[in-house]
């Protein structure tokens, strides 16, 4: 049987959430290995709606072990309010079923700030993050000056690395010509919370090769897109970590050989939350109506998405930045009663076709798209379960998508249902 890694193949919000509920109900362990509590996830189960930011969507199902990696920045207020928060609908969040790395770094409240700081500077300083400290924290990391988990069980040392700490951050802040951070503040500000994240932590890289050799189903799970990652990505507009399948072995502890199937989840047509290139982006009618037919708008944020028409292009590459063998197809159902279907099928750049998205700022705000119009299909694709029940035009729809992008639909999802599915492929057979 083969580990599985999910990842987003295009700007996140692609509906991860369904197709990695489904997945976890047949893992055994379930480990998200990048990103923060800026990653939302939607699962629907029976007639409960759980929202999650941080916590992997295995801790919603009995019997999961659920493990935040030490490639994830980790916010341990947040954790400790999700928790709490999960309590509350009836799951019992104990260390029998989540674990924590103790190397990950942590989130704190000057990280916040300055995320916040930079963001609501100047128009052409925004990036368009969710203002959660997810960067400065990363470059924290970086930076060799973060405080991690571990740290917490040794209230005794946080003093000297508070200070290392706010040597850099002190001094920004004066830049801005904002208060100094005090030591105490930020000593209380984690000593507070120590006793409510203390008890999830673990060597995960251990755990993990542990679960590994007895054999057990590990699903990794990736927050946002492989095109916000930080080297493959729309660079400066992306996520501070790796998004990519690459990732999920370095955030885990564990080696590439345990990754086992890729699978790449993406929308049948395209959106973006923030700021950045978006080649076939409708700025419509037709784009308006996708967005409220999809209802985009984001799990964390309440942003409304930008919505446009597939591009194959850019899902191509990231079938290749991240290996991926296999697609998770979401919503089709939303294509229903359209006349017409575009898909983006390569670029124009400054007069030359290319068929591939270029790394360049500049070049990714230049290029036009070209696009093969594809004739609608006026039947219903919402709730089906078999190609069977499939339109025509809908079926041949994703056999083209296959086609320009090189990996196959292994996963139909037809609706937020996680029953309304149509499987060609297991993952986790391999």
């Amino acid at each position: 049987m083969a580990n599985v890694v999910v990842v987003g193949a295009q700007w996140g919000d692609e509906g991860k959430g369904k197709i990695v509920d489904w997945l976890s109900e047949q893992a055994d362990v379930v480990v998200r290995f990048q990103g923060g509590h800026n990653a939302g996830h939607t699962l629907v189960i029976g007639d409960k709606v759980y929202k999650l930011s941080l916590l992997p969507s295995g801790v919603v199902r009995p019997n999961k072990l659920s493990v935040i990696g030490n490639g994830v920045v980790l916010d341990p207020h947040a954790l400790a309010s999700e928790v709490e928060r999960l309590g509350e609908q009836g799951v019992s969040i104990t260390r029998e079923n989540l674990r924590v790395a103790e190397n990950a770094t942590l989130i704190l409240s000057i990280h916040r700030e300055l995320d916040a700081l930079r963001e609501s500077g100047s128009a052409g300083t925004k990036i368009g993050t969710t203002k959660r400290g997810i960067g400065p924290a990363y470059e924290d990391k970086a930076g060799r000056r973060a405080i991690r988990l571990m740290d917490l069980a040794d209230l005794g040392s946080l003093p000297e690395k508070i200070d290392r700490l706010l040597t850099h951050h002190n001094a920004l802040r004066r830049g801005f010509g904002l208060d100094e951070f005090k030591p105490e503040a930020i000593y209380e500000e984690l000593a507070s919370v120590a006793p409510k994240v203390l008890p999830y932590m673990d060597a995960v890289w251990r755990l993990l090769d542990e679960q590994r050799r007895a054999g057990r189903r590990i699903l990794f799970e990736g927050a946002q897109g492989a095109l916000l990652d930080v080297d493959h990505g729309t660079y400066p507009f992306v996520t501070s970590s790796n998004t990519v399948a690459g990732q999920a072995a370095t955030g885990s502890g564990l080696g590439p050989g345990a990754v086992g199937y890729v699978l790449g989840i993406a929308k049948a047509y395209t959106t973006r939350v923030g700021e950045g290139p978006f080649p076939t982006e409708l700025f419509d009618e037709t784009g308006e109506l996708i967005g409220q037919k999809g209802k985009e708008f984001g799990v964390v944020t309440g942003r409304k998405r930008r919505c446009g028409w597939f591009d194959a292009t850019l899902v191509r590459q990231t079938v290749r930045t991240s290996g991926i063998d296999g697609i998770a197809l979401t919503k089709l159902d939303i294509l229903d009663g359209f006349e017409t279907i575009r898909i983006g099928v390569g670029y124009r750049l400054d007069g030359e076709t290319i068929d591939y998205f270029p790394a360049s700022q500049g070049a990714q705000a230049r290029v036009e798209p070209i696009y093969e119009d594809f004739e609608g299909w006026s039947g219903s694709t919402a709730g089906a379960r078999s190609w069977a029940d499939l339109p025509a035009q809908a079926i041949k729809y994703v056999r083209r998508i296959e086609e320009l992008i090189g990996a196959p639909v292994a996963v139909l999802s037809t609706s937020p249902e996680r029953d309304d599915t149509i499987l060609m492929k297991n993952p986790f057979e391999g």
